[in-house]
């Protein structure tokens, strides 16, 4: 008769099971944490309310939108806007970029792409940017001579 293999509590294989079960509880934990974030900023309507004196949406119908930073990003747009959203390559004249902003800047361009929003995406879009808080979302002529929400940081 065989004699059972008696392992040893403490042992170097118990440790490493332990390392092993600490690692995926540590990435659990972090995943959880992450997708609590991502809901909170980008669908979340708690995290957000817009300010009493934002712009409204004017009319019921689709609103074309300029973008320039994150948003020309294609799994971004999906993640805030909740769909796949075609964008056309456009280019805002008379605006440089700078940081997380475009400026007056006669002459130049800011290449970016254009959108085009039902009024539930142009709110989706207003919460991601943080109208009123962080940017303002003003009419703007673009290069094809159509106009188009654009977001401009606020000053501080």
């Amino acid at each position: 008769m065989a004699t059972p293999l008696k392992v040893n509590p403490g042992t170097t294989t118990d440790r490493r099971h332990v390392r092993k079960y600490r690692a995926a509880l540590l990435l659990a934990v972090a995943g959880l944490l992450l997708g609590f974030w991502g809901w909170w900023i980008f669908i979340n309507p708690l995290a957000y309310q817009p300010p009493e004196n934002s712009r409204p949406i004017y009319a019921e119908t689709n609103q074309r939108v300029f973008v320039y930073g994150t948003l020309r990003y294609p799994l971004i747009r999906r993640l805030i806007l909740r769909q796949a959203t075609p964008a056309s390559p456009a280019v805002l004249p008379d605006y440089r970029k700078q940081g997380l902003d475009i400026v007056r800047a006669p002459g130049d361009m800011t290449p970016g792409l254009v959108l085009t929003v039902t009024p539930q995406g142009l709110r989706r879009l207003d919460r991601y940017e943080r109208i009123g808080l962080r940017y303002d979302r003003v009419r703007l002529t673009l290069a094809d001579e159509k106009p188009a929400w654009v977001y401009l940081r606020l000053r501080e």
